[in-house]
């Protein structure tokens, strides 16, 4: 249970301002069909994190033992201070859209994930609960929760909510992980 409530609520704050986020406004503006657009994200998000989840639980396999609470701890460190960093909305007019709003947002969303901050965050998590499906289901949990609303009521929504606050916590949510991940093995 607390890899789903984990992976919904650091994936749900790692995403806010996000440039999948803003990617979801940018095609809530292009296409009429906002169910299509939700059903593409979870597609494309199903997918990415399932294939992230399950390459961060590989992963952890790998290391030894005695290494992986920092490895993952630091990563976590990491990927927190990323989230500082604001994210550019590239997503100008794109030959995707020719594929309608399903296929345009399911591949320019998984094609956006690769590298991405939630991707990577997503990869962490699988490391270090060991839990695909948990994460999987927490992960996407938490990008639906961050973009459907962004679909549905884009530029409303976005004017009222404070990109540097919620960045702001999202780091320190990352660096209460990270450093609970270092020192929960040193404390035993």
């Amino acid at each position: 249970m607390e890899a789903l409530l984990t992976s919904i609520s650091t994936v749900a704050l790692a995403e806010m301002g996000d440039k999948t986020q803003l990617l979801a406004l940018f095609l809530a503006t292009r296409f009429a069909s906002k169910s299509s657009i939700v059903l593409g994200i979870l597609a494309a998000t199903l997918l990415n994190h399932a294939l992230s989840a399950w390459l961060g639980v590989e992963i952890a396999q790998w290391i030894p033992e005695s290494a992986i609470s920092w490895v993952v701890g630091l990563s976590f460190i990491a990927v927190g201070l990323w989230l500082l960093i604001p994210d550019k909305d590239d997503s100008e007019d794109n030959g995707m859209l020719k594929y309608g709003a399903f296929g345009a947002t399911f591949i320019l969303f998984f094609l956006a994930e690769i590298g991405d901050k939630t991707q990577i965050a997503t990869v962490l998590l699988g490391a270090h609960y060991g839990s695909v499906w948990m994460v999987l289901l927490g992960s996407t949990i938490g990008m639906m929760l961050a973009n459907v609303p962004v679909v549905f009521a884009g530029n409303w929504i976005m004017d009222r909510i404070n990109a540097d606050r919620t960045r702001q916590l999202a780091c320190l949510l990352f660096l209460i992980m990270g450093i609970v991940t270092i020192a929960t093995p040193l404390l035993q």
